[in-house]
């Protein structure tokens, strides 16, 4: 049996004649950097993610960096955050001159413990910083209560979660503000890099904007040391563009994950639980403790499959000078975590094939 399904498609779709319109109403106007399409995107983009203000610029990475800076964190200070994410997560903490510090997962949700993030607290801990991992959203009502008590910032890594929920409530509205990524194969993704930071905070939105250009309040006129990370005028127009279908694409993505749920029913893999309703699927993350095996036998079948975060960041060699404290259940799930297809362009029949191909491994 050859299921001969592929992990992700980035070809335009029903999206593409709006994408194309976009490009070429950039190219007519001449216009590139810091112009109305970003403009009209952050003020779309906020209203999109429940919140007031929205800032566009260059990478997620940048955005998580930039939204600490503004915050007032810095050297001496350490900021709490997930053992299991793409590096970029802890490298932005280290951009900002703080200090990463990582707390172990919940077993089950994939995202930061609360007992764990509790133990992890410090004097010099300044924030924490939860990923949404693979679109789940962290317990981020535990995590707000947390920050509360401790008198600590709470910074959203949202990158992989766009339009996501937790408890009813969306993500990036719990704590100071929250970063995305418009890195190609997101949610919402751009035809190349991007990132924006969300927050209800008008001062620090407006010191965003500075930051972001280079600390300037205006033409050549420098208040303070900033970067050069502004989201163009074009990739802010083709994520104008796409931005519409972006609710329809959820929608697809969580009816192809309960499909899939319905679907699996072997015991060579194990399916992690839905912990919130506001589930985004970025991915579909499925475990197994024998998956070096698991994946060649599908690849085999044509279903393709990828690993990520391969390494949980305490193990890596960026951050050993650190001498993290060990992630049980993080080393665990980096050991054992791979993805299923899962995008909005997939058909229910794909699903199925790729069910019964899972289902079809040998026991």
């Amino acid at each position: 049996m050859s299921a001969n399904v592929p992990f992700l498609n980035l070809r335009l779709g029903e999206d593409a004649a709006t994408v194309q319109a976009a490009i070429q109403r950039v190219i007519d106007r001449g216009w590139y950097i810091l112009g109305p399409e970003l403009a009209a995107f952050e003020e779309e983009f906020a209203a999109a993610t429940g919140a007031k203000h929205a800032i566009g610029v260059g990478t997620g990475t940048d955005a998580i960096a930039l939204l600490l800076r503004a915050l007032g964190v810095g050297p001496g200070d350490e900021v709490i955050t997930a053992p299991v994410s793409a590096a970029y997560s802890a490298l932005a903490i280290q951009m900002a001159g703080a200090t990463p510090v990582f707390a172990d997962l919940d077993d089950q949700r994939m995202t930061l413990d609360p007992r764990a993030v509790d133990a992890a607290i410090t004097p010099r801990t300044k924030a924490i910083l939860p990923v949404h991992l693979y679109g789940q959203p962290a317990d981020l009502v535990a995590l707000k209560a947390m920050c509360e008590k401790h008198h600590l910032l709470l910074v959203e890594d949202a990158c992989q979660s766009h339009l996501a929920t937790c408890a009813g409530q969306p993500v990036g509205s719990f704590g100071a503000g929250a970063a995305y990524s418009f890195y190609t194969t997101k949610n919402l993704g751009a035809l190349g890099d991007g990132g924006a930071i969300t927050t209800n905070d008008a001062a620090l939105a407006e010191r965003l904007k500075r930051l972001r250009n280079g600390g300037q309040a205006d033409r050549y006129l420098h208040l303070e040391f900033g970067v050069n990370t502004r989201l163009d005028e074009m990739q802010a127009a083709i994520l104008r563009a796409r931005l519409a279908f972006l609710p329809a694409w959820t929608a697809r993505r969580r009816a192809l994950a309960t499909r899939y749920r319905a679907a699996l029913s072997t015991t060579v893999i194990t399916v992690p639980p839905e912990s919130d309703p506001g589930h985004v699927y970025h991915l579909f993350p499925v475990r197994s403790a024998n998956r070096e095996k698991v994946r060649p036998d599908l690849a085999a079948a044509g279903v393709e499959t990828l690993i990520h975060y391969p390494i949980a960041l305490p193990a890596q060699p960026a951050f050993a000078s650190l001498k993290p404290s060990a992630c049980p259940n993080g080393a665990r799930l980096a050991a054992e975590v791979f993805s299923l297809p899962l995008h909005p362009q997939m058909t229910d029949a794909d699903v199925d094939a790729v069910a019964a191909t899972v289902n079809a491994l040998p026991r």
